[in-house]
């Protein structure tokens, strides 16, 4: 007896998405993820409750994705127009479907008592048949406004603005200081993450609806800020929070210490550029037969986890300042908020050491080379970090990553050519609402008016921005 979408709610389990075995899949770069089937999907969908109060929608996704009719729609095998749907609200489905930490499932009412609807697993399978079916289609807009848009950085937030004004019928061009498109969802996240090939799909979706792009060019040095604001009728600053967080501690200067950024792009760049069937050109920065730690218990951190062990390195240790977060659930953070628990990723289960509460107190050296670092174990009894007395430590090494973060934009020539105003932790300060700065016609989007944050949360001001940037098109007119 075929099962009704009210019994399945109830009935049917989660359905965890499964991985190729860990033993193949850190023998190469490319995503690991085994789909689910179509009767999966539909099943899986079908244990959405189509609350009356959708706490994933509401104060799950920052991007307001309506999770419940997109999951109705797919248990009842409308796919087509959930995928329809689903774009209506992310212009990057494919993405987030793989990358975004799904805050809608934690604010899931399943969760109050079992677990949540494996909602970005579907939202993934949704357009990843959506682009095999080719429903998704370039939307040219029908008609042009004349207005001229510049968007400097092509991340998330950048790409996404770009999309809607495109689609509002305004002539936007891209400034992209790297060879492509993508910002830090090309260079900055692993192929296993995020393979290449669907970035590249997308921008020629972009291209097809009307974006320019200018690649290689640095604003502020290769050319000048003034002069897109002659050129342009509006700008948009997209460039990202890409100003690292260093640590002040003895032995910083010693050159086998890298930021974690760095390190990724590096071997970004390097697989970049091997055909499928060939072995990575080794990058400049390499963890192969050596002794890595880490310090940062993020995602970067866990990114660059992921790609030491498959550069065959000897031993990867990666250290958290931080307490280790309660397993299962936190009475902290209480259904429907974002779960402060202990969190393992694919690439934790692949290999390296975990350690908490473990404060860098110094970095090692012989003969001018990095050996090892020296750890102190750290108390958070009294909310701050306090030495336990007796457990200062070393760790053997010779190669460490930073994996601590971002502070703010880079303060550089672009910023500080156009004169924007910046707020009390550095980022562009802009109206919350309309996303402009102080400069009538300067606007700033995702990460550089935020400050590091989710990809969601950049896609969803890159929107709100493309909002503001039309509504000022429409109010002003040019002599240009």
């Amino acid at each position: 007896m075929k099962k009704t979408l009210y019994s399945r709610v109830f009935e049917t389990p989660r359905l965890e998405t499964a991985y190729q075995p860990v033993a193949e899949r850190v023998k190469h770069y490319n995503e690991f993820r085994i789909p689910f089937t179509s009767v999966e999907i539909e099943e899986q969908a079908g244990r959405c409750m189509t609350c009356g109060i959708p706490f994933c929608h509401n104060s799950g996704c920052p991007l307001g994705n309506p999770i419940p009719e997109t999951n109705t729609l797919v248990a009842e095998g409308r796919l087509r127009e959930a995928c329809d749907l689903l774009h209506a609200y992310d212009n990057f489905p494919e993405v987030t479907g793989r990358i975004c930490p799904a805050l809608c499932e934690c604010s899931c009412v399943h969760n109050i008592v079992g677990e949540p609807v494996s909602i970005r697993q579907l939202e993934l399978e949704i357009v990843e048949r959506g682009w095999v079916e080719g429903w998704v289609k370039p939307r040219a807009a029908e008609n042009l406004t004349g207005k001229r848009v510049a968007v400097i950085g092509s991340g998330p937030a950048g790409l996404a603005a770009a999309q809607q004004l495109t689609r509002l019928g305004h002539n936007v061009t891209v400034y992209e200081k790297s060879d492509a498109p993508g910002g830090i969802m090309r260079y900055g996240i692993p192929d296993f993450k995020l393979e290449k090939t669907v970035l590249d799909r997308r921008i020629s979706q972009l291209v097809s609806e009307g974006v320019k792009f200018e690649l290689n060019v640095a604003v502020g040095d290769d050319i000048s800020p003034q002069f897109l604001r002659r050129k342009y009728d509006a700008v948009l600053l997209a460039g990202g929070a890409m100003e690292p967080r260093d640590i002040d501690v003895s032995g910083r200067e010693l050159g086998q210490i890298y930021f974690a950024m760095d390190y990724l792009i590096a071997s970004n760049i390097s697989v970049k550029s091997t055909r499928p069937d060939e072995i990575p050109t080794p990058p400049p920065i390499n963890a192969q037969g050596k002794k890595v730690v880490i310090l940062g218990g993020g995602d970067t951190g866990a990114d660059c986890l992921g790609v030491a062990l498959r550069q065959g390195a000897a031993a990867v240790t990666q250290l958290e300042i931080m307490p280790k977060p309660p397993e299962g659930s936190n009475p902290a953070t209480p259904w429907p908020k974002w779960q402060q628990i202990l969190r393992t990723g694919t690439s934790h289960k692949e290999g390296g050491e975990r350690r908490w509460s473990t404060a860098t107190k110094k970095f090692l050296s012989e003969k001018g080379r990095l050996v090892g670092v020296e750890v102190v174990e750290v108390d958070w009894k009294g909310g701050k970090p306090v030495e336990v007395a007796g457990t200062v430590s070393r760790v053997r090494c010779d190669l460490v990553l930073l994996a601590l973060g971002f502070v703010h934009p880079k303060h550089d020539t672009l910023l500080k050519s156009l004169g924007v105003e910046l707020d009390a932790r550095g980022n562009v300060k802009v109206d919350n609402i309309s996303k402009m700065t102080n400069i009538p016609g300067i606007f700033a989007a995702g990460d550089m008016s935020s400050g590091a944050s989710l990809i969601v949360r950049a896609i969803n001001s890159g929107r709100e921005a493309a909002t503001g940037i039309n509504n000022f098109l429409s109010q002003y007119t040019t002599d240009k």
